[in-house]
């Protein structure tokens, strides 16, 4: 039930003191994003002052956990760490008890949001984001561990990725060809000497509010934490034509090219939302679900292989280009859930209530972990994901790919 605008003023006045609420206003903007169905009942309120504050409330146990988390975050994010930052961050005003969750009162952010294919023509926009993402990996990492966030190794990142794989492929849904692909592509040494950096952890388009063609503010930090910064970026290879590739150029530009692979783990990170989209069918019993990440992976495989022209070098065989992965992520769903898809301040309107903590266990994995690998990669330019057959298999690639000719024989 939605609760109205007059009782999120109500409660608005409870959670910050001497608040005198003039204005209010559902705040429904989000909607354009994400849908009808919203995670969070919030408000746009104005004071006496003429102060603008947005309330929001959760309307599930996941989106408590999400706002709990973007909390810890923004706390974490002093006032020292944020003057490091060419953008502003919301700030967090007040809170009040409701029920089992609470509300909870932050400044209002204005500026303007778009989809990721708004970034089409709009290179200055495209340019100003790359530079927000290089600023956020610049911060320095002491502050995420004092403030318990979590914080991956290299190593760390690899055995998350591995785990998540070895999931998707226990379904027996997971194309042997992928299958191998992602495998050569965590085998691959040199992929995962990367320094890991302070992540925003759930970057979208709806994350960043635009003011005169420039990032004004970066949203939902939920996800904050020390980690791949590739994971920061796999979403660009979604927007449509050069934009997604001028903002990876303005941030390698930000960042003095220093990880030579980030490109190479933000593709493989841009596949794998296909795994999850599949473990979320899976998980949930869904063979729709199941049956759209089915089409998508078969996709992905021709794909693959009509790259096989275009290698970016003869020793290691074809990857999918940035073109390919486009053409892939376009035709799949947004909002693929896991656990660190944080939403933005300022969007309301989707649930997470239907996903519950199904990767939780990725997570788990990645913490059991230690070890950390931060050396520099060589100059290395060539793919890493390769389609080349392995001279072997781990034992569940040979499964799959029993499965695959046991059905080629049946039909």
């Amino acid at each position: 039930m939605v609760r109205s605008p007059l009782t999120l003023a109500a409660l608005a006045t409870a959670a910050v003191p001497d608040l005198d609420v003039v204005q209010v206003r559902l705040h429904g903007s989000a909607a354009r994003f994400r849908g009808a169905n919203g995670a969070f009942d919030s408000a746009l309120l104005i004071d006496r002052d003429d102060r603008a504050l947005i309330i929001r409330v959760p309307s599930s146990q996941s989106a408590e956990t999400e706002q709990s988390a973007d909390l810890v975050a923004l706390r974490a994010l002093t006032v020292g760490n944020r003057s490091r930052l060419p953008f502003d961050v919301p700030q967090f005003v007040g809170q009040a008890p409701l029920g089992g969750t609470r509300a909870v009162v932050y400044e209002f952010l204005a500026g303007d949001s778009f989809d990721a294919d708004a970034l089409t023509g709009h290179t200055g926009v495209s340019g100003s984001i790359g530079r927000a993402i290089a600023a956020v990996h610049a911060l320095p990492t002491a502050f995420v561990g004092t403030a318990g966030l979590p914080q991956q190794s290299a190593q760390e990142c690899r055995t998350g990725t591995i785990a998540l794989i070895d999931r998707a492929a226990a379904t027996g849904y997971l194309p042997a060809a992928i299958l191998r692909r992602w495998e050569q592509a965590t085998d691959d040494d040199s992929l995962w000497q990367f320094a890991p950096c302070v992540v925003h952890g759930s970057l979208s388009a709806d994350s960043f509010l635009i003011t005169d063609d420039s990032v004004s503010a970066v949203l939902g930090w939920s996800a904050l934490c020390v980690g791949d910064p590739a994971r920061d970026l796999h979403w660009l290879l979604a927007s449509r034509g050069a934009a997604g590739e001028t903002a990876v150029a303005s941030y390698a530009s930000a960042r003095q090219g220093n990880d030579p692979r980030i490109t190479q783990r933000a593709m493989l990170y841009a596949e794998l939302e296909l795994a999850r989209w599949l473990l979320h069918g899976t998980d949930t019993r869904n063979q729709g679900i199941v049956d759209d990440a089915v089409a998508m992976l078969d996709g992905l495989v021709d794909n693959v292989h009509q790259a096989t022209s275009h290698p970016l070098s003869p020793p290691t065989g074809p990857i999918l280009d940035v073109a390919g992965v486009e053409s892939m992520l376009r035709s799949t769903p947004r909002g693929i859930p896991r656990r660190d898809l944080g939403g933005s301040m300022h969007t309301d309107a989707y649930n997470l209530s239907e996903f519950g903590g199904e990767f939780e266990d990725d997570d788990d994995a990645n913490r059991s972990v230690s070890g950390s690998d931060s050396s520099s990669a060589d100059d290395a330019t060539t793919g890493a994901i390769d389609t080349v057959e392995p001279a072997a298999g781990r034992a569940t690639g040979d499964r799959i790919a029993d499965q695959a000719r046991t059905r080629s024989s049946s039909e």
